[in-house]
């Protein structure tokens, strides 16, 4: 869900060469700005301009805490305890990575003592964090010696039963019983050794409110289903436990994490080219060889916990531990992720602990019939409630909602090998306004102003990363926030919230700004170049230039504000491409290949606009006639040999197989020496790779100088221009170019540009051209590692990419490693 819904983001500023301490931020969206010498160098411009690369409400203890439900007071021993934590803290470490947060040291003090407070409270009462995480081993349905337990914290039931298949709907003969704390439970016995639950039956929790019985889907239920054939039909708790012969097992290990994620966001219903909603194995089957094929090394899922309206996008979560009953069964999912593990491919989890549906029926919204809000999942009256999205919030200081959320993490990572998640709306878990109507300016008190910041959601996100990494430390969580934060990437015990990566939300929000309301003449080098570069120092950034939702009903792709109506008649090879495709093909590259390469350390492209998926999305409801038309993926266009689609697609497989082969996404050198707003050219270097974007719509530039680091031969690695990704060939790949020196060495002044050497090239309009620096001693071991039994595509995009590059490895010991690895694998063959 985009944050930004019901923000006002602040457009940038322009190009300024001083800042304020309490201003310095400079945020617009999720990037941020941190003064010298806290920033990693990005030169800007001849002139020497340097950009990153790279208040409290105290609220009560938490009211009542369990420990596998006996007592949990509070002795004298633990409040001493609580009070040397302060005392023993040190000056969080966040703040000597960023100075200008020192005004707001009790704040981060405060947040590590109120982290540090209940995280020993936890470990205490349950053992540990890991251990209170294991709630759904214990809550919901769960077989133990001699029958299945079912457990359900609902505090304001004045009885209760569980009622289903099993017994007839008739819950008179299993009546729960209540502890002190809210919790009820009960045994089903076995019969003859058997459950008398059986697999895949339907199951509900009835309870009694104020002497009216009430019938919800157990809150820990592990899958549920609903009848197709009945309109707006209730769902249904299923009791999921198959027998070892239908039980998934997984058979592929975790692939290791990559240095660098690209993210190929999919949606599984939406994912397939008929207009229904697709499966988890035909998307295991059909979509994921496709982002293989494209070099994506991770899947970000959407909508995988279940929800009841599909037109959500998965975001109005009714069941937080079931699977989207839509697209299959859970072993069906945990065929999906092995499948994807099998393949190199990470699977990260967009996971919603923002808001809840304020679905009663279906959801865990209907466990709130007006009691205390200690005794509910949610805060009551108007802070539980978020008027923008309709729904519900949680109350992240009870101790049940912290099992529940903590343990909804573990269940995922655990019983489906999850390699992470991606987090949504964290804006409005950040603060009490939740974002809506607020222009964040990048002044610091926005962040850590005395009412504005929820500590309780701060905490929880804390235990949350703390969870995570203690019980899969290669993990990777990324933050979904409009607001730009500080420290909301980095670790919990340097004061951080310990996100490993937030999304760069700006980025595509300026895209939308330059191609809806600039001509390409208005277009800024300097704003451009600034609003990707525009990050925290040492916060990790994923970078994307169009988000989900800007697709959604109502707006369109990157692709279709492009062209329009030109592609559906002006995508045939067979004819010449219209003006209005040659500039939407040759921008689209440009677009989100300048995202990649500058926007963070991490890339995410969302399903289907790899190859620019035409229209918009549109999920079936009532106002299109309940319609899967436009809620699918059209995958025969990129398919079809004579339309352009197919040079778009070619074109992103090309810059992440870039990245494979030359790791500029984890490169900390990054330095933007040109900003040429006369002839629209950025020049910047990522790593040892010199990139060279000109966006002027005519001009071609013979002999443009641009300047570099080190000395020798460079060649193109990668040109958007090239005949393989629709372009006309202008770029000679064959070429070597020579650096002259620039200047006194190490006197940035006498330099071009800031650079001590240079080299000339050739720059065609609208084009974007990589330049690597060519090692002599391995030239000509160079080989073309394609692989046999690929796609045709992939082994035409790879091979031009080998043949432009000259070269695909970084050093002779990867090469010498590389061949040793063939010889090995010949010997045994």
């Amino acid at each position: 869900m985009y944050c930004s819904l019901g923000m006002l983001p602040k457009a940038h500023i322009g190009f300024l060469t001083q800042f304020s301490i309490k201003d310095s931020s400079m945020a617009t969206g999720s990037n941020s700005y941190i003064p010298p010498p806290q920033l990693t160098k990005l030169i800007v411009g001849p002139r020497n301009q340097a950009f990153s690369s790279s208040l409290l409400r105290t609220p009560k203890l938490f009211a009542h805490c369990q420990a596998n439900h006996d007592s949990a007071v509070v002795t004298d021993d633990e409040l001493s305890s609580m009070t040397n934590i302060k005392a023993d803290m040190k000056t969080p470490r966040i703040l000597k990575l960023d100075p200008a947060l020192g005004p707001y040291k009790d704040h981060f003090e405060h947040r590590l003592k109120r982290f540090s407070e209940q995280k020993m409270l936890i470990e205490q009462h349950e053992g540990s964090l890991e251990e209170f995480a294991k709630g759904y081993l214990k809550f919901g349905l769960n077989k133990e010696e001699g029958g299945i337990v079912y457990r359900e914290w609902a505090p304001a039931a004045e009885e209760a039963q569980l009622i289903g298949d099993f017994n007839g709907w008739d819950g008179s003969n299993h009546k729960m019983e209540r502890n002190q704390f809210g919790v009820w439970s009960i045994k089903i016995p076995d019969v003859d050794g058997n459950p008398s639950i059986h697999h895949n039956s339907k199951v509900k929790f009835r309870f009694k409110s104020n002497g009216v019985w009430i019938y919800r889907i157990p809150a820990w239920i592990k899958y549920a289903t609903v009848d197709s054939s009945r309109f707006a039909a209730p769902y249904d708790g299923v009791y999921w436990d198959p027998p070892p012969s239908e039980r998934y097992e997984f058979k592929y290990p975790r692939p290791p994490k990559p240095k660098a994620p690209r993210i190929y966001e999919a949606h599984v219903g939406m994912s397939d080219s008929e207009p229904r909603v697709n499966s988890y194995r035909e998307f295991a089957d059909n979509v994921l060889p496709r982002i293989h094929a494209n070099n994506y090394n991770t899947v970000q899922l959407m909508a995988v916990m279940e929800h009841s309206y599909y037109g959500s996008f998965g975001y109005h979560v009714t069941n937080f531990f079931a699977v989207s009953s839509r697209s299959g069964t859970p072993e069906d999912l945990k065929y999906l992720i092995d499948k994807a593990h099998s393949l190199g491919l990470r699977v990260l989890m967009d996971v919603v602990h923002s808001h809840v549906s304020n679905n009663i029926t279906d959801g865990l919204n209907g466990y709130d019939v007006g009691q205390p809000t200690q005794d509910s999942y949610f805060h009551t009256g108007p802070r539980g409630y978020h008027t923008v999205w309709d729904s519900r919030l949680f109350n992240y200081s009870n101790w049940e909602v912290l099992r529940f959320l903590l343990s909804n993490l573990r269940w995922w990572i655990d019983e489906f090998q999850f390699d992470g998640f991606r987090f949504d709306g964290i804006t409005s878990m950040l603060y009490h306004h939740h974002g809506i109507n607020v222009a964040f300016t990048g002044d610091y008190n926005e962040y850590f102003g005395e009412e504005s910041v929820d500590v309780d959601a701060v905490v929880y996100m804390m235990l949350a990363n703390d969870l995570i990494h203690s019980v899969f430390p290669d993990a990777t969580v990324i933050a979904e926030d409009v607001s730009g934060m500080p420290g909301l990437g980095r670790p919990v015990d340097e004061g951080g919230v310990g996100f490993d990566f937030r999304l760069a939300m700006a980025i595509p929000d300026k895209w939308i700004d330059y191609l809806k309301n600039k001509n390409d003449d208005e277009w800024s080098m300097v704003e451009i170049s600034k609003s990707l570069t525009n990050r925290r120092y040492t916060e990790k950034c994923v970078a994307y230039a169009e988000s989900h939702d800007q697709s959604i009903v109502g707006d369109k792709t990157i692709a279709f504000l492009l062209m329009d109506n030109e592609m559906y008649s002006g995508m045939s090879c067979l004819t010449e491409a219209s003006p209005a495709v040659d500039r939407g093909i040759a921008l689209h590259k440009m677009i989100h290949f300048i995202t990649m390469a500058l926007g963070g350390e991490g890339y995410l492209n969302f399903m289907g606009n790899e190859f620019g998926h035409p229209e918009w999305i549109d999920f079936p409801r009532l106002g299109n006639d309940w319609s899967y038309d436009k809620c699918r993926r059209q995958w025969e266009l990129v398919d079809t040999e004579h339309l352009r689609y197919k040079f778009m697609n070619a074109f992103d497989r090309a810059m992440n197989l870039l990245d494979e082969k030359f790791s500029f996404l984890t490169s900390t050198k990054q330095i933007v020496s040109s900003t040429d707003e006369d002839n629209k050219v950025i020049v910047f270097e990522r790593g040892d790779l010199v990139f060279i974007f000109n966006f002027h719509a005519d001009n071609t530039y013979d002999g443009y100088k641009v300047g570099c680091d080190l000395p020798g031969k460079y060649r193109v690695v990668l040109d958007s221009d090239a005949w393989e990704f629709g372009g006309h060939g202008r770029v000679g790949h064959d070429v070597d170019h020579f650096t002259s020196p620039e200047g006194i060495p190490g006197v940035p002044e006498t330099n071009f540009n800031n650079r001590p050497n240079s080299f000339k090239v050739l720059s065609p309009p609208r084009t974007c051209v990589v330049y690597y620096r060519v090692e002599e001693d391995i030239l000509e071991e160079a080989k073309d590692d394609v692989e046999d039994g690929d796609l045709d595509d992939v082994e035409k995009i790879q091979e031009a990419t080998h043949v432009q590059s000259g070269n695909s490895k970084s050093t002779l010991e990867e090469e010498e490693e590389e061949e040793e690895e063939e010889e090995e694998e010949e010997r045994l063959i």
